[in-house]
């Protein structure tokens, strides 16, 4: 009890620090004037496996690749899309056509034209049949005109609200068609080496070791962006992390990829400061899944025994230390115009969850085990391998005995996305600025496609949810698409092919001499062409 007291003090005593220190920092930018020149580092982990983000939603890929390519639009902290390659854009009244006028001028970083037909081939080719968001979001577009070179008309065959919320670059990336018609858009070689219509170009990637983008020198804002190059140093050790930043060889760590009792002592050092602020369109929510295809797991009293045996109170404030609130359900808290706390819940109580594995005919052996699981986990963090140690603790208090196995990131996607080679999992994700685009995808069963990361890899399927979900695709009206979704999370807490852990809270870590760095909701995701270096 009085570690989770300290926790919990020292996570305010952070807050009222971060808001302190954002103050000085933030009127100290403003001030100041933009600078041509200068190397950003960021202390990276995990290396991602690719960088193309039009291909997957994992969040190393999409850091790392909104540097590369611009979306349509992007976000200000109010989550209202603003200009980017798209510098307008018209949504009809029945909501069934949206038309967007394109940037003249601006080509791809091989010297190619960026025209309508690159959205119009990335739409229907890549964000309707592999992207794991975005054959949801766009599920209702039937085609796309171009009438010339700077007009996209998306034909929809029913309104879907949520569009206009999914167009920044690390969600819906356009990709160039010149490059990838014709070909496998998941071998393609340009996905390793991205050609973009962003600030930043790709340069060396030496895997295992570091990664440079390169100034895009004729990029269509000019005279940005400002910085030279920016580095990525892929830095497994979370400690190693820390010591880069805290002796300047790295300038900036996302997602709080610091080990978490690290953050507020290098955030009262004279040359860091601590961001909150850049998360939110992720709203970025903790889960357990449950791999439905084993046949132990396809029982909902076991899901439900296993959430009984998880204590969300030690998860938010012993493995995130206060990082974040306990979850009482799918939508982050963020998603306020839509979550709802009226669903079933399952609180931390060990003698229902072994009332619920008898009554499911699992009783213990003469070792006191009932049966065994495997645990892969996303290797993102010590607050994963924290989260394992507990989940394997806790479950073994009613009987499971779970494996813990580790992996790295690709061997992690692979194995739990592709060849289902697990029981359950531990990871976070995006939720996202609408619940179409970010949770959907979990539980729609169309959704389960084995090779597809991030996508449904609950193999979870119900004709009900399925339902619902669709209704919230079309329903322009307000209140009645809040209605829906209240009926959506009920479902989802009552079958449970997810427990909702934590809404994670994020800290950026940052060198004081880095400027501009979190301009709006996408933060450090963002192409970052305003960022500069104050010598």
């Amino acid at each position: 009890m009085m570690r989770l007291v300290q926790n919990i003090c020292a996570r305010s005593a952070l807050v009222a620090l971060i808001l302190g220190l954002w103050s000085v920092a933030y009127a100290h930018s403003a001030q100041a004037e933009p600078q041509h020149g200068g190397t950003l580092t960021f202390a990276a982990n995990p290396e991602p496996p690719m960088l193309t983000s039009a291909l997957s939603t994992a969040g190393p890929i999409q850091w790392i690749s909104g540097k590369i390519f611009d979306g349509l639009v992007s976000y200000d902290f109010d989550l209202d899309p603003v200009p980017e390659l798209a510098t307008s854009w018209v949504v009809s009244e029945d909501g069934k056509t949206i038309t967007f006028t394109l940037r003249d001028g601006v080509t791809w970083h091989d010297g190619e034209p960026f025209t309508s037909a690159d959205v119009a081939y990335s739409v229907m080719n890549i964000w309707k049949e592999i992207h794991s968001r975005g054959r949801n979001t766009y599920a209702n577009v039937e085609s796309v005109d171009t009438p010339d070179d700077l007009t996209v008309v998306l034909n929809l065959s029913a309104p879907a609200p949520y569009i206009m919320n999914a167009l920044a670059s690390i969600e819906s990336q356009i990709l160039p068609e010149h490059l990838y018609a014709g070909t496998d858009p998941q071998t393609n070689p340009a996905n390793n080496a991205p050609v973009g219509t962003g600030p930043f170009k790709f340069g060396e990637w030496e895997r295992g070791n570091f990664l440079i983008l390169e100034r895009n020198e004729n990029y269509w804002d000019q005279p940005k962006p400002y910085l030279d190059r920016i580095i990525y140093r892929f830095i497994p050790d979370g400690v190693a992390r820390s010591a880069a930043l805290e002796a300047g060889e790295a300038d900036m760590s996302v997602l709080s990829t610091v080990p978490l009792p690290e953050i507020q002592r290098l955030g009262e050092l004279d040359h860091l400061d601590l961001e909150t602020r850049g998360y939110d369109y992720h709203s970025i929510t903790a889960y357990l899944a449950f791999n439905l295809e084993k046949e132990v797991l396809a029982d909902v009293r076991v899901r439900q025994a296993i959430a009984h045996a998880l204590d969300l109170n030690i998860i938010t404030n012993v493995v995130w230390l206060g990082f974040g609130t306990p979850a009482t359900g799918p939508f982050h808290h963020n998603l306020d115009k839509f979550q709802t706390d009226d669903v079933t819940i399952y609180p931390f109580d060990l003698e229902k969850a072994e009332e619920l594995l008898d009554e499911a005919s699992y009783p213990r052996d003469e070792n006191g085990v009932r049966f065994s699981l495997s645990h892969s986990y996303l290797p993102f963090g010590q607050q994963f391998v924290s989260l394992a140690d507990y989940v394997r603790q806790a479950l073994s208090k009613i009987g499971i005995e779970v494996e813990t196995v580790n992996q790295d990131y690709g061997t992690y996607v692979t194995r739990v996305f592709t060849d289902r080679d697990f029981d359950i999992t531990t990871f976070f994700a995006n939720n996202q600025s609408d619940p179409t685009i970010g949770v959907e995808r979990f539980y729609w069963s169309g959704n389960f496609k084995p090779g597809v990361p991030f996508s449904n890899g609950a193999a979870y399927q119900s004709d009900e949810m399925d339902a619902i979900l669709e209704r919230t695709r079309t329903e322009i009206d307000t209140d009645a698409r809040r209605q829906a979704f209240v009926e959506m999370q009920q479902l989802a807490m009552k079958d449970l092919p997810y427990v909702p852990l934590v809404w994670v809270d994020m800290v950026t870590v940052y060198n004081t001499r880095v400027k501009d760095h979190t301009t709006g909701a996408l933060g450090a995701y963002s192409n970052m062409a305003d960022t500069y270096i104050e010598e």
